[in-house]
């Protein structure tokens, strides 16, 4: 049955106008996406067919052309889209996080985040340069690749704070096996990176994990 023969506020789009984007479910809100269905299939099966096939909503978004496209229906204009909806949330949290007291937004830090470097296929090492009232004055990627101990060097860091005039870091990576559980060579790199910055007078705010679609807080967790 194609969605315009549902009663009226069992559709999507009327229901999110109705009652706002937390009443609709992750298929309802990806149907209104898509707009159209296929053949026998109308958005919202298509929109439950895309999520069985990868699973949530997090690997959909991390999915490349080639898997995406080969959901009948879906191709590169598709894509293009879902990408540019990912990016437009990426940059507006991006954009709330600039405007005012980092450590008063916690969720909207752990939001983007998460949109950062879930979706990495490896290990990627990111510091946030703030200054002394918490606003980001920067953003560095300081490292890609296998993380170990001596991968980001603590020297490298205490560099790039100095160079932005920072007074506080906040540090990321993300663990693409999805566990966003710290290691111990995590928890000795953070260690090492905390006594390094403060015989500069830079404080380490926190450092998170980003796994399987969560941000572990080594700050909320009182690892630091």
């Amino acid at each position: 049955m194609a969605i315009t023969d549902w009663p009226e506020n069992e559709r999507p789009r009327e229901k999110l106008l109705a009652r706002g984007c937390a009443a609709l479910s992750d298929a309802e809100l990806l149907a209104i996406f898509l707009r159209t269905g296929v053949t026998g299939k109308s958005a919202v099966d298509l929109a439950r067919e895309l999520l069985a096939r990868f699973g949530s909503l997090n690997a959909l978004f991390a999915a490349d052309l080639r898997a995406f496209s080969a959901v009948p229906g879906m191709g590169a204009a598709k894509y293009a889209q879902l990408q540019a909806v990912v990016e437009m949330a990426r940059r507006a949290l991006a954009e709330e996080l600039r405007q005012g007291d980092t450590l008063a937004s916690p969720r909207a830090v752990r939001d983007y985040l998460r949109l950062k470097l879930e979706h990495r296929p490896r290990e990627v090492f990111l510091a946030l340069f703030l200054d002394a009232q918490n606003r980001i004055l920067a953003e560095e990627e300081l490292f890609a690749g296998s993380l170990t101990q001596t991968s980001v060097h603590p020297r490298e860091a205490v560099k790039r704070a100095l160079h932005h005039n920072a007074a506080g870091v906040i540090f990321a990576h993300n663990h693409p096996s999805g566990v966003a559980e710290p290691s111990g060579a995590d928890r000795h790199l953070t260690d090492a990176l905390k006594q390094a910055l403060a015989l500069v007078e830079v404080n380490v705010l926190d450092h998170f994990i980003v796994g399987g679609g969560s941000a572990y807080s080594f700050a909320e967790r009182g690892l630091l």
